[in-house]
């Protein structure tokens, strides 16, 4: 029963509606509009997952507040026409559908987009084209390019991911072609054997022999950003989107700097909250929980949504979840202007402070890349769901190839809220190989719980590297320690460097590194005055 004053909702709705597109292939979805007025606006939702995803989309919502939803299924997806190609057709496959809405005597011409990962890509791709119509769009925690932050991060390969995903897809491919009366059994089962022991095939050796994702080969020889590259950013451009946009992030997922970067280029409103890719909204990640009050329903986050699609918001420019204090706070711009850039020095003894060190010697590891460093949390999207956000990485610390920089024990609380960054002053002995860099939150208990990391993939044997952490919003509460971790491998969310820094190395390639990290390196953490 609807609530308390509420009135009974009731809609019309069309399933597998053909909507053509300008070579002629027919995309299909569901078309839910109000039974009684009109015309309407229209929310458009695009998907590459089938129908299924769709279960979660706010159709009574946005039917209550004026709109028809069109739920259309992407090209060689679901019951739409056509051969599916990662991000190639979406620009103007949404531009022709927003025509085909447009054209509805249910519509009154206008059109809104919104989505999260994928389904934000499409909306962003599509408002590249600047179609007549569409008015506005919602995009949360998707990437800026399709390059840089999502099949490669500081020149090292999204293994984990784009091995998780690229399955994914290539089963549904699949699961197609047996419906349409292919014989797939062959292809099926080689690919199952790869989702179901994915921690096996990220071991693979070349990383593109990998079998049975169709664009495996493309997403692993196009290591630099080349005309395969080029061809999909201008699918993608920034300059071309006049509408509006809102953007949503969360701190421990792994499009967080495509979100703050297409907020950089674009404007608009940014909500960012203590969450993960695969739990938008929740009340916690990885092993903490942040409270009732993380959620986004707690904020209202689905109705702000709706009012800014509607050209009708009045929330802050940007609203940040504070961890650490557990708390949203409003501010007027990201990144912050009052965070002070700090660096914090790696000294060869394991401390990390504030004060330049006085002793040269560098500290020092060996990486085998037969033994990498295993992920545990972090920004990740794996077949573990559960190896995301915030673990303890004891374990980790444990290794002798991972290097530990701690504060003292802070006397008061420190908030690090902005972009974070490892500047290495380091050495190996190898042609090329990987820094990698985490920040920590060490616990009284002697947890160690992870907050941010990143990599850098280098060629030559030393110099000066930054590794770009993204960024947080992280108050290290007194009586904790600010723990900085440095080595060479995060396996399997990156691929090894197998120390030549050619994708096509074999096991029998592989080359022991011998690092060296001097006391001048440091962290740049914004410290916002408390």
């Amino acid at each position: 029963m609807p609530a308390p004053g509420v009135s009974p909702l009731t809609a019309v709705v069309e399933h597998d509606t053909p909507m053509p597109m300008r070579d002629g292939t027919v995309l299909r979805g569901t078309v839910h509009r109000p039974a009684d007025g009109g015309p309407f606006p229209a929310l458009l939702m695009r998907s590459p997952y089938g129908e299924e995803s769709f279960r979660s989309a706010p159709v009574a919502p946005a039917l209550r507040a004026g709109f028809a939803v069109v739920l259309q299924h992407c090209r060689g997806r679901g019951t739409s026409d056509g051969e599916f190609r990662p991000w190639v057709n979406e620009g103007a496959d949404g531009h022709d559908t927003i025509a085909w809405i447009t054209a509805q005597p249910w519509s009154n011409g206008e059109v809104v987009m919104s989505g999260n990962s994928y389904l934000a890509g499409c909306a962003l791709q599509a408002a590249a084209t600047r179609p007549p119509g569409l008015k506005a769009v919602v995009a949360s925690m998707t990437p800026h390019d399709f390059h840089d932050g999502l099949k490669y991060h500081g020149g090292a390969f999204a293994l984990g991911s784009a091995l998780n995903w690229g399955a994914l897809q290539a089963m549904l491919g699949l699961q197609r072609a047996a419906e349409a009366g292919g014989d797939v059994a062959a292809e099926a089962a080689a690919l199952l054997r790869v989702m179901n022991d994915q921690d096996t095939a990220a071991h693979t050796l070349p990383v593109s022999d990998i079998p049975g994702i169709p664009w495996w080969r493309d997403w692993t020889t196009h290591v630099e950003r080349d005309a395969y590259w080029q061809e999909l950013a201008e699918t993608l451009r920034h300059d071309r989107i006049e509408v509006p946009v809102m953007h949503v992030a969360g701190w421990f997922d792994l499009f967080l700097a495509g979100t703050l970067e297409n907020h950089r280029l674009l404007g608009g409103p940014l909500v960012i909250g203590p969450w993960s890719h695969l739990a938008p909204g929740a009340t916690g990640a990885g092993r903490l929980h942040f409270g009732g009050a993380a959620s986004a329903q707690a904020i209202g986050l689905e109705q702000r949504q709706l009012a800014f699609l509607k050209g009708e918001d009045t929330g802050p420019a940007v609203k940040i979840f504070v961890m650490g204090d557990d708390v949203w706070r409003d501010e007027e711009a990201w990144p912050l202007a009052r965070a002070v850039e700090t660096p914090y020095y790696l000294h060869a003894d394991g401390l990390l402070s504030p004060e330049p060190p006085t002793a040269p010697e560098p500290a020092t590891f060996t990486f085998d890349p037969r033994d990498p460093v295993p992920t545990v949390g972090g920004p990740t999207l794996l077949a573990d769901p559960t190896n995301v956000g915030p673990q303890d990485q004891r374990d980790v610390e444990r290794r002798p190839d991972v290097l530990c920089y701690s504060t003292e024990v802070l006397a008061s609380d420190v908030e690090v809220t902005g972009p974070v960054s490892v500047t290495l002053h380091a050495e190996t002995s190898a042609a090329s190989t990987d820094w990698t860099a985490k920040l920590v939150d060490v616990y009284p208990d002697g947890r160690a719980m992870s907050v941010i990391d990143g990599i850098v993939r280098v060629h030559g044997s030393s110099g000066t590297f930054t590794i770009d952490l993204v960024a947080t919003s992280q108050v290290f509460k007194a009586g904790h320690r600010i723990r900085v971790e440095v080595s060479s491998s995060n396996f399997p969310r990156f691929d090894r460097n197998p120390g030549t820094g050619r994708m096509d190395t074999t096991e029998a390639g592989l080359v022991v590194q011998h690092q060296k990290v001097f006391p001048d390196s440091y962290i740049t953490l914004p410290i916002v005055p408390r």
